[in-house]
């Protein structure tokens, strides 16, 4: 059940970056990854089995990023992928704030909620400041790896450094992420195993954006030449 919801959750979230696109051109890119780095910090406290595996729940919703500044970087440039980073770090952080400055008020006798959201937020501050760190990292990294490779083969072969990049980077941030945000929490083993089973979901996940990133990017293109001066 958990492996077709996977595929259906790839569909779908892939879908509707773009559909994103397609109405809204470079700010429906650049809110995707405003909107979409807050969600991934909410779903991924949850764990799932997926093909025998504890996964942390969020892989596709943090691998959308990628595949929005890589059709960012191929459509406007990577000044303007670099600057969706930014802003989907400010969204972060202000949902960090918001949510820890909720958990400071005390709840009316009528309130059902806080309890919830003590449990929710009370770990998810820890997850989202190593979250907000490695987003800013990977992300920064991703654009800066995806333009470089297309300066070097001329802006031909986008798959090639679509999955370079984004698995390379997305795998590497899983990594760390997973150790700053659960130690303590989860034991050693079940870190590792966590953190493999979530990077091997990812990798899948960055392979199957490809397609996406092609339709995204579809008659938009800047020529390479142009972005490497950005």
């Amino acid at each position: 059940m958990n492996e077709i919801m996977l595929v259906m959750e790839i569909i779908i979230i892939f879908g509707l970056l773009v559909l994103a696109h397609k109405l809204f051109k470079k700010d429906g890119l650049v809110a995707w990854v405003c909107l979409a780095s807050v969600i991934a910090n909410v779903i991924t406290a949850k764990n799932a089995t997926i093909f025998g595996c504890s996964t942390a729940i969020g892989s596709v919703m943090f691998a959308s990023t990628f595949l929005a500044t890589d059709a960012l970087t191929e459509c406007y440039g990577a000044k303007e992928a670099r600057k969706a980073v930014y802003m989907g770090l400010c969204s972060t952080f202000l949902f960090v704030v918001s949510s820890q400055i909720a958990l400071l008020y005390i709840p009316s006798a009528i309130d059902y909620a806080d309890g919830a959201m003590r449990v929710l937020f009370g770990l998810n501050l820890r997850i989202s400041l190593a979250s907000m760190l490695m987003y800013f990292v990977a992300n920064m990294a991703d654009v800066y790896l995806y333009e470089k490779l297309r300066e070097k083969t001329k802006g031909r072969y986008m798959w090639l450094r679509n999955n370079v990049s984004t698995i390379l980077c997305n795998c590497l941030e899983n990594f760390f992420f997973i150790g700053l945000a659960f130690a303590g929490i989860y034991s050693l083993r079940d870190i590792v195993m966590i953190a493999l089973s979530t990077s091997a979901i990812e990798a899948i996940v960055g392979l199957c954006d490809t397609p996406f990133l092609y339709i995204t990017t579809r008659g938009k293109r800047v020529p390479a030449r142009t972005a490497e001066n950005v």
